[in-house]
C-alpha cells in the first residue's frame, strides 16, 4: 500500500437526528464537534438525519420527515401543472 495517498479512517460517533441514538464505528468523515463516548474516550461527532435506527426499511415503520416547503418550492420553480398528457395542460383554442 502506497504512503500518504489514502484518507484517516479513524473512530466517529453518528448520531440520528430524529432518535438521538448513537452509534459508534470508523469512517473517513470528520467533524469539528465531540462526544464522550461509553468507553471514557472523546470521539469526533457526526448528526445525521436516517441511520438503521429510523430508517422504515429497517424499523418497518412509516416515518414522516419534515418536508416542509418543498412542494412550494417546487412550484415556484416549475409552475403548477396538470398531470398527464403533457399537451392537454394547455387549452388551444384550434
Amino acid at each position: 500500500m502506497r504512503q500518504g495517498i489514502h484518507p484517516d479512517y479513524h473512530p466517529v460517533v453518528f448520531q440520528d437526528v430524529s432518535t438521538g441514538k448513537c452509534f459508534l464505528t470508523r469512517s473517513t468523515a470528520v467533524s469539528t464537534r465531540t462526544i464522550d463516548w461509553e468507553d471514557g474516550n472523546t470521539y469526533p461527532l457526526l448528526v445525521v438525519d436516517v441511520t438503521s435506527d429510523s430508517h422504515p426499511f429497517w424499523t418497518g415503520n412509516q416515518r414522516v420527515l419534515d418536508t416542509a416547503g418543498r412542494v412550494e418550492k417546487f412550484e415556484r420553480r416549475y409552475g403548477k401543472r396538470v398531470r398527464g398528457n403533457r399537451h392537454s395542460t394547455i387549452d388551444k383554442e384550434n
